[in-house]
């Protein structure tokens, strides 16, 4: 629309009486129609814990109550049919609608009906987007929408993000378009990037986040012009010091009395807001943190201006919702601007950069990934045995993740007693999925013509075997006892595979479930990795370990998909001892350099430095000059006079680099891998000089990159970067360190005209190449002053026995590799898989009876002779509350990044489940809450700016599941989620 100019308000005054609000909300074409959008932004979890938050206990550092929220919401929606709001997280709504009377849950009901009260987004939390990966993000997301399906029978049609620190292009398209979303609302995007918006009235767009789908995947997205609040001078909570609107008094017989000028105001900053927009509509976020707890105060002074304003007749405001707001866009058909890529990384001020929590609480973000690759194999493993209605299961455990994904949470930007909640959550979860592991377990290895189904062997799981801590394998095998362990393989294809177990014997063997012995290693226990483990056993469980084993016990293990394999470790004399106990030791060179590896895959170190040197793969004829090292950035404390900003749990504002000597990792090269595996020690971090300090490892090598690289969104696609350069706006660089720092989930990799550098992860971290041949990860973070973005606590974590604290230890992995240039993916792309979903590891013991015999030795979930293709992994296999399944599929490949497995690929159904006979496969959104034929069928189609359908290649998907056959076929990138009802075989 044209530019809206500014006119007064005038209104006469007459003698007071009882006022009518006439709050009608209707389009008027032809007039500026400002959608009043009142709704209340609820973190699970940042200041207060979760609980905490819906109980509107703990005040003292926050007055916040979700359930008085939604107490007050009822009552004034009854109070007039006109008023409308919108709820998101269905962690605080479930809480609250399962403590609700049939009566109020009857009346609830008809207001979801009627549109006045809204569910949008819909998952269980508003999930971060930097450093959530893209399964927790399905999953948690799809725990909310199925809810919202079964209990109203509605499916949310709108995303709103309006408070994670930038924006993935996972998002756009996958919690997007393929969940059904018609948009998608969001707030944080680079200052630099708003400004230029504004001015090019493009805040709202069209965007395509998928290379591989394009327009098939794409989504109208609508950044708000400065937050998610609304605009200033228009907040009405009761008691909010920080934000003192004046109300519409139009009383005459009071002091006061502003209408007229409560209207112009009204009209001036709707005029401010059109100005940057396109169309006549514009939307005012009516609400923010933790707000309406007192609703009423809100509705009345929204009434007051509905009525005035229209009264007025300048402008037309009206109660709204996003989904009328995108509803009267789409209705335009305006050509929008397109946007592609993502919105990262966010500085919502100069040198203030949101790139510090990629890394912030880096225990916390390991804790939550290893506990996501659980849950997935838990429920697998539950799907075999049969979900147990009463318990044990997996629920407590989903809900748990759910809530840590929240952009608070494995963010690392909240306090630290939350932080504290967070991971106690998911121990408790954790520790009833262990059981339906343990169950499931026994129960599948019993399944034998001799004892049945049933649960009497008991299985042990070491979820503390990062600090070398696992008590079931650190048993005395000496006097005859052997221990058995159960290797469960979560993916579709088979995989070989070194395990890693801590031992107290020396002289043991390892044998398969055939009797044939398998080559394996002993390692020692490194005196620093003992001194972790004892102080952290201690300070997690409260209780001394028993014994102090001397060694890791390593060995081969071959697992088939969807199956477990089983191993024997027992004692021997050693006068007998093993041919195949491999004691490899590294090789001296003449140009005093030590070569290091068992296989094709080469390690050359200086031998008098330790330094690493040279990569050598003799397979791929890879041969480069690699060097590894680690150095700390200095936070920025901030200056009052020139620059506050700090570097904080939220922000990275580097002051300085330092080398640091690293003595505590260890790297490995194993005999049939092509790849380095290095495992770091970081911490504590020294804090006595009482300097903050930021450690990241550098990989530098002579690939000429040409400022070029690539970071994963959310765990999926590829997203190319550019140093000092954004694709959207002239970057003005005011921190070069932190504003090309970017989320890693999965890897990072650069590429010149000959190889390629890539490097995998364990966790979310942050990362970048700031030199060329240069990749650089952040692995911890210890400072001293909060960033000032509302935390208040400074990024100090500490580990504690009784009274006495030391920083916090990390102990991770990240995996590199060389590839030459073209066949990188490959590896990326399976063996991160294999990264996300490690074998899952079960102990038990024999004693007597020779335990292969007994027992199912050899578990095959799948077809004996099936793999699922290697581009393809089954991202959800679960048994849901009415006995039907749920189950994703995912193609890993995008579009053209590999020239053999970016193609379309199948999946034979009949052999994934060959137990079952299959009675019905309904394919459905990726939420799992809508048949996917109907979210297509209601999708809305946008016009773009100067572009055409002829300028796009066509994109490709898998057709629909022949009955008959039922194969899945699946393009690049594809995931397909379907819904699955059996007829049981049982097998012979």
């Amino acid at each position: 629309m044209n530019r809206v100019e500014l006119s007064t308000f005038v209104f006469q005054c007459t003698e007071s009486k009882y006022i009518k609000y006439n709050t009608t909300s209707t389009i008027v074409p032809g007039k500026l129609n400002v959608h009043l959008v009142p709704h209340s932004h609820d973190d699970v979890g940042w200041l207060k814990t979760i609980d905490q938050y819906y109980l509107g206990t703990n005040n003292t550092i926050q007055g916040a109550c979700v359930q008085a929220v939604l107490d007050s919401i009822v009552p004034a929606l009854l109070a007039d049919k006109n008023r409308k709001f919108i709820f998101v997280e269905q962690a605080f709504f479930q809480r609250w609608w399962n403590e609700q009377s049939e009566e109020i849950q009857s009346t609830v009901k008809k207001l979801i009906s009627s549109g006045q009260l809204e569910l949008i987004n819909g998952g269980y939390c508003m999930h971060d987007e930097a450093t959530s990966h893209y399964i927790d993000m399905i999953d948690q997301t799809t725990l909310g929408h199925r809810y919202i399906k079964e209990q109203f029978n509605v499916t949310p049609r709108i995303g709103w993000q309006i408070d994670p620190f930038g924006h993935s292009a996972v998002q756009a398209y996958l919690f997007g378009a393929e969940v059904g979303f018609d948009s998608l609302f969001f707030a944080r995007i680079d200052y630099q990037d708003r400004a230029k918006r504004k001015n090019e009235k493009s805040l709202e767009v069209i965007w395509r986040g998928s290379k591989s789908f394009g327009s098939s995947a794409q989504i109208f997205a609508g950044a708000f012009p400065e937050n998610y609040e609304p605009p200033s001078n228009f907040y009405f909570e009761v008691n909010d010091d920080s934000h003192d609107s004046p109300i519409v008094q139009d009383n005459i017989n009071l002091f006061d009395y502003n209408v007229p000028q409560r209207i112009n105001e009204f009209v001036a900053a709707a005029v401010k807001q059109a100005n940057i927009t396109r169309t006549n509509h514009i939307m005012w976020t009516m609400g923010t943190d933790f707000k309406y707890q007192y609703a009423h105060t809100w509705f009345k002074q929204m009434d007051k201006f509905i009525h005035y304003v229209n009264q007025d007749g300048r402008f037309n405001a009206l109660y709204s919702t996003p989904s009328i707001y995108t509803d009267v866009k789409h209705a335009a058909k305006e050509a929008w601007p397109i946007k592609t890529d993502d919105y990262f990384p966010y500085a919502d001020r100069e040198h203030a950069y949101w790139t510090g929590f990629f890394t912030s609480r880096p225990a916390l973000k390991v804790y939550v990934r290893v506990m996501s690759a659980y849950y997935l194999a838990a429920r697998q493993l539950e799907f075999f045995k049969g979900r147990n209605k009463s318990g044990p299961n997996t629920d407590s455990l989903a809900d748990a993740i759910a809530i840590a994904n929240h952009h608070d949470a494995v963010t690392g930007t909240e306090k630290q007693h939350v932080a504290y909640d967070y991971a106690l959550r998911l121990a408790i979860g954790y520790k009833e999925a262990e059981n339906v592991v343990a169950e499931s377990l026994a129960g599948i290895a019993n399944l034998t013509s001799k004892t049945g189904w049933g649960f009497q062997t008991k299985f042990h799981q070491c979820p503390l075997l990062n600090i070398s801590y696992c008590p079931p394998s650190e048993v005395d095998l000496s006097n005859g006892k052997n221990l058995v362990i159960v290797v469960y393989n979560p993916l579709g294809w088979t995989r070989n595979d070194v395990i890693r177990i801590p031992v107290i014997n020396e002289n043991v063997a390892v044998w398969d479930s055939s009797g044939k012995e398998v080559e394996s290693q002993l390692l020692p226990l490194l005196d620093v990795s003992v001194g972790v483990r004892k102080y952290h056993v201690k300070a997690y469980l409260g209780i001394s370990p028993k014994t102090t084993p001397s060694f890791w016990l390593a060995f081969s293990a071959t697992v088939p998909p969807l199956g477990f394999s089983t191993y024997i470790i027992s004692s021997f004399k050693s006068e007998d001892a093993t041919s195949v106990r491999q004691d490899y030791k590294s090789e001296s060179r003449k140009d005093g350099t030590i070569q290091v590896g068992p296989g094709k895959l080469k390690l050359i170190y200086y031998e008098n430095q330790g330094n690493l040197a040279q990569y050598i793969n003799s397979k791929s004829l890879v041969k480069e000059s690699v060097q590894q090292s680690y150095l700390y950035y200095r936070g920025d404390e901030g200056d009052q006079i020139v620059n506050p900003q700090a570097s904080g749990a939220y922000v990275f504002r580097p002051n300085g680099t330092y080398p640091i000597k690293s003595d505590n990792k260890i790297t490995r090269v194993y005999k049939e891998k092509e790849h380095v595996e290095v495992e770091f020690l970081v911490g504590p971090i020294p804090f006595g000089d009482k300097i903050g300090k930021e450690v990241v490892t550098q990989i530098t090598t002579t690939l000429k990159n040409n400022k070029t690289f690539y970071t994963d969104s959310s765990g999926r696609d590829f997203i190319e970067r550019i140093r000092d350069y954004r694709k959207d706006w002239d970057l003005e660089i005011n921190e070069p360190i932190a504003g090309n720092y970017y989320p890693i989930n999965l890897g990072i990799y650069l590429k010149d005209n000959s190889n390629e550098l890539s490097v995998l992860v364990d966790r979310s971290v942050g990362g970048s190449s700031l030199r060329d041949g240069q990749l650089e990860l952040m692995l911890h973070r210890r400072l001293i002053r909060d960033d000032s973005r509302g935390v208040g606590e400074a990024l100090n974590e500490a580990v504690c026995i009784s009274k006495k604290c030391r920083g916090l230890t990390i102990v991770g992995k990240y995996y590199l590799r060389i590839d030459p240039l073209g066949e990188g993916a490959r590896w990326r792309r399976s063996f991160g898989q294999e990264i996300y979903s490690p074998l899952l590891v079960a102990f038990t013991e024999q004693d007597g009876l020779d335990w292969t015999k007994l027992h199912l030795p050899t578990f095959h979930g799948m077809a004996p002779s099936y793999n699922l293709p290697e581009n393809v992994a089954i991202i959800t296999l679960q048994e849901l509350e009415d006995g039907k399944v749920l189950f994703r599929l995912a193609h890993l490949y995008e579009v053209g990044e590999d020239k053999d497995l970016s193609v379309m690929t199948s999946v034979e159904l009949k052999k994934v489940f060959p137990y079952k006979k299959i009675r019905k496969v309904t394919e459905t959104s990726l939420s799992a809450n809508q048949e996917r034929t109907e979210m297509e069928r209601k999708r809305l189609v946008w016009k773009v700016e100067g572009s055409s359908e002829e300028e796009e290649p066509k994109v490709v998907r898998g057709g629909p599941v022949d009955p008959a056959k039922l194969v899945v076929n699946l393009a690049p990138m594809e995931i397909r989620t379907f819904i699955i009802e059996f007829n049981l075989i049982v097998p012979n």
